[in-house]
């Protein structure tokens, strides 16, 4: 629903697809960790602002924590961890606040390029 609502409002802003792309992708990872290590509950709320040429997206949790941003990649047979490398590469500015026992929230942050031919199309857009 996170996707939908969010890639739903950028189109209706005339966002360009590649960089509405890169947001829902940095999003998504955030999300998948939210649930992976966010408590026992699996429970993360999102809150997004768009503007200024900017897209602005929060991602809580009540976990114990992230470790530190990797320096690089994993080797190519994890199966894990590359979750905070793929969002610092599509994002313009990620960072994150820990408060011990009271979870985690990723801040990403994207300026907006636009799509100047999409604003002469009609779009109809999902309804949630």
């Amino acid at each position: 629903m996170v996707r939908r609502v969010l890639g739903d409002a950028m189109r209706s802003l005339n966002v360009s697809e590649t960089c509405i792309a890169d947001m829902l992708l940095a999003v998504s990872e955030a999300c998948s960790n939210a649930v992976r290590h966010g408590g026992p509950a699996n429970r993360y709320e999102v809150t997004a602002s768009i503007g200024y040429g900017q897209c602005d997206v929060r991602v809580a949790d009540s976990g114990t924590g992230v470790p530190s941003i990797p320096p690089g990649f994993p080797p190519p047979d994890t199966e894990n961890g590359r979750g905070l490398l793929i969002m610092r590469s599509v994002v313009d500015e990620i960072s994150f606040g820990v408060t011990p026992g009271r979870g985690t929230t990723v801040h990403l942050r994207k300026s907006l390029d636009w799509d100047e031919e999409a604003a002469a199309c009609p779009r109809e857009l999902a309804a949630v």
